[in-house]
């Protein structure tokens, strides 16, 4: 684990951080894809976990997601839009085309099973230190998380910090191909851009120290 500010680590799951989970307090946001499981059970031996938190329930980011529950003892919770892709482990449900065959490759090799929500998280609600902020666009449910006192925002999908094809590092917005609704998550963007964060957390691509990046992303779009 990385720390990157007070009681915020990433877990890297992929190499050059192609796939990102964060501990933040003593909760764990998002999970990464089936196989990621024992990398992160490793990661949090020593720590006390109390509950798993998922920005969005996409394959990548819910791949782990029961099996850490199970493990662990702790609850899932979501945002009511991803509940249902939550509980099912139908995570391609919304995708544009989800018959893509990297929608199929994802749904069959990343995805992991369904698990029972807990609890229904919406805007202005508290994880730990941070405040819920409802970022829609890339999944219907999407969910980022803020910190005001220190400006760390764990942004999701909402933005990423790499090409997922390349994986050259640049900040920029999620593939259209995995995004339900792309002019509702540029609208998300712009507003968590508001925040003026000056630490950004990503589930793809390094975490981002901002000086003016995102705001003049936001400006662009």
């Amino acid at each position: 684990m990385k720390e990157i500010a007070k009681g915020v680590y990433q877990l890297a799951l992929m190499p050059r951080n192609a796939i990102n989970c964060y501990l933040v307090d003593d909760i764990l946001i998002d999970a990464g894809i089936r196989r990621s499981a024992k990398a992160i059970l490793q990661a949090v031996k020593d720590v006390k976990v109390t509950k798993h938190v998922l920005t969005h329930a996409h394959a990548d980011h819910q791949g782990s997601s029961s099996i850490i529950c199970q493990k662990l003892a702790i609850p899932l919770y979501t945002s009511a839009a991803e509940k249902s892709n939550a509980e099912s482990g139908y995570v391609t449900y919304d995708y544009p085309n989800k018959n893509h065959f990297i929608a199929r490759f994802q749904q069959k090799f990343w995805a992991g099973k369904g698990y029972p929500v807990s609890g229904i998280l919406k805007e202005g609600d508290s994880i730990g230190s941070f405040t819920v902020i409802e970022t829609p666009g890339h999944a219907a449910g999407h969910l980022s998380f803020f910190r005001e006192e220190d400006g760390v925002l764990i942004a999701g999908d909402a933005l990423v910090n790499m090409n997922l094809i390349t994986t050259q590092v640049g900040l920029g917005l999620p593939p259209a191909i995995f995004t339900t609704n792309s002019v509702q998550n540029i609208a998300s963007v712009k507003k968590i851009a508001a925040l003026k964060p000056r630490i950004i957390c990503f589930g793809h691509g390094p975490v981002l120290k901002n000086n003016g990046h995102l705001e003049r992303l936001a400006a662009r779009l």
